[in-house]
């Protein structure tokens, strides 16, 4: 369409460039992101180490016949369960939902970072509840025997558990590693609904502003 002066209206342009910018708002500025990444990996890892150490203290507990060593190392898996089980799980998985929410990633786009977002919120909260639960059991086992022996009937399930639930925690953690590395499965199909959807929003944000340029919408130039 021309103006009065001759010159050609400007077209579609316009609305897909005020469209970009807002995609790209989204995403974390590298000076933002890579502090972000360095946080989680360590996060990750120490909460790894962390569940290494547990579940080595409980096999230590449970092969030992010596009682003061075994009270030594009930002590110590409490020690570490109560500074470290929370706020690692925490950094752990809040930095992870901040870099998928800040990257091309998303949470929910892709298979295998959904699966390690569920699972990294059902280990943390089983860490939280379960294991430290069971590590309070151990620390008051051995504070009730402060001297001498230790017997089985004492010790009762405790000494299993403590093996168990690092155990199982252990996997699900290595597990999310073995994800982040190779990220099977792709992508989502239910992405491509979501393109659909962005698509038809920039479609209607152009036709309302050739509206306002008293265009008629879908005509042509």
């Amino acid at each position: 369409m021309r103006s009065p002066t001759g010159a050609v209206a400007a077209s579609e342009p316009t609305p897909r460039r005020s469209a970009a910018p807002a995609s790209a708002g989204r995403r974390l500025r590298p000076a933002v992101r890579k502090p972000l990444v360095v946080l989680h990996v360590v996060a990750s890892v120490s909460w790894l180490a962390l569940m290494l150490c547990l579940l080595t203290l409980g096999v230590t507990a449970l092969t030992t016949g010596d009682a003061d060593r075994l009270r030594t190392a009930y002590r110590a898996m409490g020690l570490l369960g109560d500074a470290l089980i929370l706020p690692l799980g925490l950094l752990t998985f809040l930095s992870g939902v901040a870099l998928g929410l800040g990257t091309s990633w998303g949470l929910f786009r892709y298979y295998w970072v959904s699966t390690k977002f569920w699972l990294t919120l059902g280990a943390m909260t089983a860490s939280v509840l379960a294991l430290t639960d069971r590590l309070h059991d151990a620390v008051r086992v051995a504070d009730a025997h402060p001297t001498g022996p230790i017997t089985v009937a004492d010790l009762g399930f405790v000494r299993y558990n403590t093996v168990i639930v690092p155990a199982v925690a252990l996997t699900l953690y290595l597990f999310n590693v073995v994800l982040s590395v190779y990220k099977p499965w792709g992508r989502r199909k239910a992405k491509a609904v979501g393109g659909r959807k962005a698509n038809a929003a920039v479609r209607r944000a152009a036709e309302a502003a050739d509206a306002r340029r008293g265009r008629i919408p879908g005509a042509g130039a």
